[in-house]
């Protein structure tokens, strides 16, 4: 198994949702997060005077699956814009997962 945690943009989450339900994969745990990257914070005008905001919202997807290849896929078509700022993926090792309510154990 592994762990798929995506940082997104805020407006491209019910897409990727959407996008992910589309592909039969419902259960995720969201994360609303402040973050920056590339693109290094944005120039705003506040009051008359230029101010820099560098920690944009993000929200960060975090998904366990067998199938990492369409996860991934259908995160990258969903979630891009073309635009800095996109986000990133990070793929991680899972060694087991276990249900708190049964105790079954999945590996």
């Amino acid at each position: 198994m592994k762990m798929i945690v995506a940082i997104i943009k805020p407006e491209r989450f019910e897409f990727v949702k959407k996008a992910l339900e589309d592909k039969g994969h419902i259960s995720m745990t969201i994360t609303e997060v402040k973050g920056r990257g590339a693109q290094k914070g944005i120039s705003l005008e506040y009051r008359g005077g230029k101010m820099t905001v560098d920690l944009l919202p993000k929200v960060k997807l975090e998904i366990v699956v067998h199938d990492k290849d369409v996860v991934i896929a259908t995160l990258t078509g969903s979630a891009r814009t073309g635009k800095i700022g996109d986000g990133k993926i990070f793929v991680l090792p899972v060694e087991k997962s276990i249900r708190i309510r049964t105790g079954d154990i999945e590996t």
